[in-house]
């Protein structure tokens, strides 16, 4: 999990994606007409594809993403923090808290949940009319 973090930190979508096992519970909430890179994952490469969409579509703020607990138990785990970044596209910032949950099975993950303000991305990546 502490690698994850390292490496999630260094933006190698591959290298981030070597921790993840074959086959992965993925879960990131959010509309991926609006948002595409939050779309359904299960496996390994798709979490490659998703570090690297994420790269080509966000931003992270300098010192960002801040994380400020880590709740272990087992071979679960479950980081909190928040999240500062632009979209690249619109040039919008967005700010989101976010809960990360982790499993680790044979040391690779094999649960990634994440739970942020989907819709303040959503704002970011097509603002809403007049706004």
């Amino acid at each position: 999990m502490q690698l994850f973090l390292t490496r999630f930190g260094e933006g190698d979508p591959e290298r981030t994606a070597e921790l993840f096992a074959e086959t992965v519970d993925w879960m990131i909430v959010g509309d991926p007409a609006v948002v595409p890179w939050v779309r359904a994952r299960s496996t390994r490469a798709d979490a490659a594809a998703h570090f690297r969409e994420l790269g080509e579509n966000v931003i992270q703020a300098d010192g960002s993403p801040v994380v400020d607990g880590i709740l272990t138990d087992g071979r679960d785990a479950v980081v909190t923090g928040v999240l500062n970044a632009t979209i690249r596209t619109t040039g919008l910032p967005f700010r989101t808290p976010f809960a990360l949950r982790l499993t680790v099975e044979d040391g690779l993950l094999t649960r990634f949940h994440l739970y942020e303000d989907s819709l303040a991305v959503a704002r970011a990546v097509q603002p809403p009319a007049g706004g």
